[in-house]
């Protein structure tokens, strides 16, 4: 295994980049994926992250932008540049790629510069050939096939096999209607069709009575099927025909080929274009999976990753309906190596694989799951001790092999590499082991070397505590109470193993783990109790600065809210003095009406005692209806003012339900990517099948081309050979997944044993009597009896079909000398039968 393959593997890349590899539609973009190597230019790499993440939001938002009808063409492009001619289907597979060509350049010159410019830059160059396409139309109609109107003498052809074929039919239907009035046909008889011959039943009596060539007879010797001599004139007539059609379609490929050479070289420009645009859609499928981002390159040296995720371990977790607990780390050059400690199975090595992981799929070109207001810089190297290597082949021991690795390391690091250790030291006498790590760890610090690296060292802690050291120490926090791992990461405090309170936890007598405790030293006992200590403050200081916080955005939000009702109330107060202020202009014009009325009353009765006393009680029900007025005026806006606050309580209620239903991000998270992955796969099923692409069918699982495409169905190439379903019965499938398929049927056959087998064996005849059956119904058992008899792995069987006129043996041979597993097809001897029995032998 190469340098490069085992750190692909130590760190996981090998599985994102085959995930990038299954999600390619070309061979182009896969091998593309393959020889696509870690990069140490930052142009290069910005470059191949910037059209990434285009590609990324294209995805994601443009709806116009063609995801089917990739097909890799430079495999016959090639040797038509050298000579070679195009055929059928490659033509078909052409056409598709040019309209993709088509398709995908005019979108990004439909779409302003500024808004993809790289993509736009990369299709720029790239042409569309109208001319060969429109060549192409004149001799492929939409369903693949060589048009009638290719050529003038194509027409004639097919038009002259057109008519001969339908003279077969007239001509053919009137000889069986002759021969039944002569009696030499029953009257019910039917023109047989086999292996694509029309036959005439004729009775075996009077078969010399109808000219022609006997082609089969029943199984009882009564009816021979007769084709008539006018009709095997006509079918040789057809048979010319179909060889002038098919020398005239490879005149005309010819033809087409001479005028595609001078346009092979951008051709093949084109072809790349579109295999490179496959394989930058694949990448931003798979960023889209993990929903990554790109970070920023940093100029300084800093390595920050903020809210980062290991992509695999997240997709194990959400199949188990689990989150992932993001991490956040920050190297700078004066503090370049974090060592992270803390009990065992709490996250360390996840931790020092996500640093790693990341940093190679940032510099191989893939963007990052983690915030994108991350920083990464560019290594020259990335170096790693991961996993045990020992090796018998080569006496290598755990140590020896950590050894080995230290090395290898010390040789190459400076302050352009990144190293990546787990379970520093381990593998030896622990005071010993822990002596030479811190020794590999201080010439790692003096080089200005950046790395990640785990421990359970006291030493190498107390180390990193010190202010004038390149190294911080990182803890994974544990719950001591609950004696569980939280899978935090806690820069700036070394972590304690708690290897004590496991023991605890995992049943170890009491005894036994207070003489452990003694036997380790009051120095060492403090140190951890030191160690949970500070743990245990740092915790009750983050809660509290946590519940400071959340005061801080309470009185923040109590105050805003207190502002907001004040504003309203307001406004609620100078709208009711404006409203009363016009009310009480009403009722002094009403009652300045009402008084001059009652004065006027007065003044015409003369002052009379009863129309005063009219006069004035009338005034006293005017003032008394202002009062209920008013009155009513209040109880309207109280309720008004009532119904206002149920309706803001009622949606703040609505909006409590609906901040509990999304309160849950992980969830959130998973199904909106189970949901996008879903649209993706189904949008990628669903899209119009074109000619080239690649298929499975759904009934059996066999894989192969699209040849042909119609409204209703569509021709697929298996192997050798081709078949028409129709289109509900295929999908269509990635590259990857293709081969896969083809390496799944390359396979040689699994035995498998049935509990059933003994019992059939014994029950299997090694004879079978096919004699009196039609050829038909004989070849059907025949097939059976050979399945079992290859199943139960019998090494001989008898055929017995009698010898007649043959027919019905060299038909069984036939087909028997096709089937795989069989060794040899005879008669048997003539003492026992000769032809009228076959014997097979099974390898």
């Amino acid at each position: 295994m190469s340098d490069t393959h085992r750190l692909e593997n130590k760190l996981g890349f090998d599985r994102v980049r085959q995930m990038i590899s299954d999600r390619c539609s070309t061979d182009y973009a896969a091998s593309r994926v393959e020889s696509e190597e870690f990069s140490t230019d930052p142009d290069d790499i910005r470059e191949r992250l910037v059209l990434v993440d285009e590609m990324r939001l294209v995805l994601m938002f443009e709806d116009g932008f063609p995801t089917n009808g990739y097909i890799d063409c430079i495999p016959f492009l090639v040797p038509i540049e050298k000579g070679g001619n195009i055929d059928r289907l490659s033509l078909g597979k052409l056409k598709t790629m040019l309209d993709t060509v088509r398709k995908v350049t005019g979108f990004f010159h439909g779409i302003k510069d500024s808004v993809y410019p790289h993509l736009n830059r990369m299709a720029s160059g790239i042409l569309t050939f109208p001319e060969v396409q429109r060549r192409i139309d004149a001799i492929l109609d939409r369903y693949g096939d060589i048009k009638d109107t290719a050529s003038d003498e194509l027409y004639r052809i097919r038009k002259e096999l057109h008519d001969k074929e339908g003279n077969v039919s007239k001509r053919i239907a009137a000889i069986l209607r002759k021969a039944q009035q002569d009696g030499i046909v029953d009257a019910g008889a039917s023109v047989s069709v086999r292996d694509g011959k029309m036959l005439i039943p004729v009775n075996s009596a009077s078969k010399r009575r109808l000219p022609g060539y006997v082609y089969d007879e029943s199984a009882t010797g009564k009816t021979t099927f007769i084709q008539p001599a006018e009709i095997v004139e006509l079918e040789n007539e057809i048979s010319e025909l179909h060889f002038a059609e098919t020398r005239e379609i490879s005149r005309i490929l010819c033809e087409f080929s001479d005028f595609l050479r001078s346009y092979v070289p951008d051709l093949l420009d084109a072809a790349t274009y579109i295999g490179e645009t496959d394989f930058i859609m694949a990448k931003a499928n798979v960023a889209l999976d993990f929903i990554a981002g790109m970070p920023v390159i940093s100029e300084d040296g800093e390595l920050s990753l903020r809210k980062a995720r290991h992509p695999l371990l997240e997709r194990t977790l959400r199949k188990e309906g689990k989150s992932i607990v993001p991490i956040s780390a920050t190297l700078t050059p004066s503090k370049h190596i974090l060592l992270i400690s803390g009990p065992n199975a709490g996250g360390k090595s996840v931790c020092l694989k996500t640093v790693g992981l990341l940093q190679y799929m940032f510099q191989w070109g893939m963007l990052i799951p983690t915030s994108e207001t991350s920083e990464l810089p560019v290594f020259d190297r990335i170096m790693v001790s991961i996993g045990d290597d020992q090796s018998i082949d080569n006496d290598l021991s755990t140590y020896s092999s950590f050894l080995t690795d230290m090395k290898g390391m010390l040789s190459e690091a400076d302050s352009k590499t990144l190293v990546l250790i787990d379970e520093f030291g381990s593998g030896t006498e622990p005071a010993a082991g822990g002596a030479i790590a811190e020794a590999i760890l201080a010439s790692l610090d003096a080089r200005g070397t950046y790395g990640v690296i785990t421990t359970h060292y006291t030493n190498l802690k107390l180390y990193a505590s010190g202010a004038e050291t390149g190294v911080i120490n990182g803890a994974m926090l544990f719950d001591a109470r609950n004696i569980a791992p939280l899978f935090q990461l806690e820069i700036g405090l070394p972590g304690n193993s708690f290897a004590f309170e496991l023991a605890r936890k995992m049943g170890l007598p009491e005894a036994i783990v207070k003489d452990a405790e003694s036997r380790a030293g009051e120095e060492f006992v403090g140190i951890e109790r030191n160690l949970r200590k500070i743990v245990r403050n740092r915790r009750a200081l983050d809660e509290k600065l946590q519940k400071i916080r959340n005061t801080d955005k309470t009185l923040d939000n109590l105050t805003g809210r207190y502002q907001k009702e004040l504003e309203d109330i307001q406004k609620m107060r100078k709208g009711i003095l404006d409203d009363a202020r016009r009310e009480a202009e009403d009722i002094i014009k009403g009652a300045n009406r009402q008084v001059e009325n009652t004065i006027r009353t007065i003044k015409e009765a003369q002052a009379e005692k009863e129309a005063t006393r009219d006069a004035r009680k009338e005034l006293q029900m005017f003032i008394g209806a202002l009062g209920q007025k008013k009155e009513a005026d209040a109880r309207d806006r109280s309720d008004y003012i009532e119904k206002k606050l149920r309706m803001l309580e009622e949606r703040k209620e609505r909006e409590m339900s609906r901040k509990a239903r999304r309160a849950d991000p992980a969830t959130r998270e998973e199904m909106s990517r189970a949901e996008q992955e879903e649209r993706q796969m189904a949008a990628f099923r669903s899209a119009p099948l074109k000619v080239g692409e690649k298929v499975r069918i759904k009934d059996g699982g066999m894989v192969g081309e699209v040849s042909k495409i119609s409204t209703k169905a569509v021709t697929v190439i298996v192997g050798n050979i081709t078949t028409k379903l129709p289109l509900d019965r295929v999908e269509r499938v990635t590259s990857n997944e293709y081969k896969a398929a083809l390496k799944e049927v390359a396979k040689p056959p699994v035995q498998r044993f049935d509990t059933s087998i003994s019992e059939r064996k014994l029950n299997f005849s090694p004879e079978i009597d096919v004699r009196g059956q039609r050829v038909n119904e004989a070849i059907e058992n025949v097939m059976r009896y050979i399945d079992d008899a290859l199943m139960l792995d019998v090494d001989t069987v008898r055929i017995l079909h009698g010898k007649g006129t043959g027919a019905l043996r060299e038909e069984i041979q036939r087909y028997i000398k096709t089937v795989r597993g069989v060794e040899s097809v005879s008669d048997e001897d003539i003492r026992f039968g000769g032809s009228g029995i076959t014997v097979v032998k099974f390898r």
